[in-house]
């Protein structure tokens, strides 16, 4: 069978498991996740064995620092992991539910009720644990899966879907309501993306040229993740003590994750004051600067001239834009410009510019007074999540159970015709 009809039939049992998925109980969708739970941590030597076969690739292969890192699966990712399963199934059960019911004027009654997307598929880049976050949270909607992470991950995520099919057995579930291509081959992508008789909806989660690839060739929705360029604008009136640890925290704390810091924005009232203490303790953890020329004498000897292009750059790395403003308006100006839709921070007192900046930026996320770093699913209590929309259309921000379900239109009558 080629690589073509083995995605035609892969489409064919995705979307035959997603009705039996859709009409199984919420108990049953549940159990699998906790059976889930179970096996990974019965099974934790066999996925660290998995995982030490991918990473001995990458070393081979000259994987860059932080694709390492998305790749590794940890004893801290994996108890995450396994913390996600018994959370989301703990989650109340999105399907069937009914909202916003109200009366006609005629008596019939007009409501919602939440129902699964159907069949969703995920291609990903690195990060395993996307695979079991997108597999629990599909099922716990009610939608089949079918899940291609990169070639780069290939043995821990064959590991861990073998996982998701024993916990799916175990609950009385179709095996097929998660699938995994059995190849590497490129090939499969580009089939995949042309099954829109069978796929409902795709979501790319990688860098913004597998996010691009996919968005050209797909037949069928995309909910797209773009790049996470994430601006902090330290306002004239903020809290210079506290602005120093959520900077260092948006940077340093996971600098390859999408929601770090990339560039900071930095009124001039407070930059003399506040730069050379951003200097102090970021340069301390590696952290090198791209300069604009007012704010280059008020950093050390990390810092260089930034150029054009280091404005609206995702670094993923150690590295962060700095840029002096001489207003609030300024700052909207440059993020407007050069964000991504992704996550916007203010730092201020001033209670009216924080509402502002909340108000008129444009993103997924806008925070006032904290780290970037909060937009994800489980921090905003989403528990995991299956990636960050950067599109509006049909999901702003981190993607949930609640955003991987839709909701169609029910009517009960008592007779009514239409006049």
């Amino acid at each position: 069978m080629d690589i073509r009809q083995q995605m035609i039939d892969m489409g064919r049992r995705a979307r035959r498991a997603s009705r039996a998925l859709a009409k199984a109980s919420g108990k049953a969708r549940s159990g699998a996740l906790l059976a889930l739970a179970d096996l990974l941590e019965a099974e934790s030597g066999a996925v660290a064995e998995a995982n030490a076969l991918d990473l001995a690739a990458a070393a081979e292969r000259g994987l860059d620092k932080a694709r390492v890192q998305r790749l590794t699966i940890s004893d801290k990712v994996l108890r995450s992991m396994i913390a996600g399963c018994r959370e989301v199934a703990a989650m109340a059960d999105p399907v069937g539910g009914i909202e916003s019911m109200t009366r006609r004027p005629n008596g019939m009654l007009v409501g919602r009720m939440r129902v699964p997307l159907g069949v969703v598929a995920m291609i990903y880049e690195s990060r395993p644990n996307a695979t079991v976050d997108a597999g629990i949270l599909c099922l716990k909607a009610g939608n089949a899966v079918i899940l291609r992470g990169g070639s780069e991950a290939f043995h821990s995520n064959a590991c861990l879907a073998g996982l998701m099919h024993r916990a799916l057995e175990q609950a009385g579930l179709p095996r097929d309501a998660v699938q995994v291509p059995a190849t590497t081959d490129r090939e499969a992508v580009a089939e995949l993306l042309k099954l829109s008789d069978f796929i409902d909806v795709v979501i790319p989660r990688g860098g913004e040229g597998l996010i691009r690839a996919v968005t050209e060739q797909a037949t069928m929705p995309v909910l797209k993740h773009y790049k996470g360029v994430c601006h902090l604008f330290a306002d004239a009136s903020c809290d210079i003590t506290r602005a120093v640890p959520i900077i260092d925290n948006a940077k340093t704390q996971y600098p390859s994750g999408c929601n770090a810091l990339e560039c900071l924005l930095v009124h001039r009232d407070v930059a003399e004051v506040l730069l050379p203490r951003v200097d102090k303790v970021l340069t301390a953890k590696g952290v090198r600067f791209k300069a604009c020329p007012r704010s280059l004498p008020l950093l050390g000897d990390g810092a260089e001239p930034a150029m054009p292009g280091d404005w609206g750059y995702e670094f993923l790395d150690l590295v962060l834009a700095v840029r002096v403003v001489d207003s609030l308006d300024e700052a909207l100006d440059f993020i407007a410009e050069h964000g991504s839709n992704h996550t916007e921070a203010i730092l201020s007192e001033n209670y009216e510019h924080c509402m502002r900046f909340i108000r008129e930026v444009d993103a997924s996320l806008v925070v006032a007074n904290a780290t970037t770093r909060f937009n994800d699913g489980a921090q905003l209590g989403l528990g995991a999540e299956i990636g960050i929309s950067t599109s509006k259309l049909h999901a702003y921000g981190p993607m949930g159970v609640q955003e991987l379900t839709s909701a169609k239109f029910v009517l009960l009558g008592e007779g009514q015709v239409r006049e």
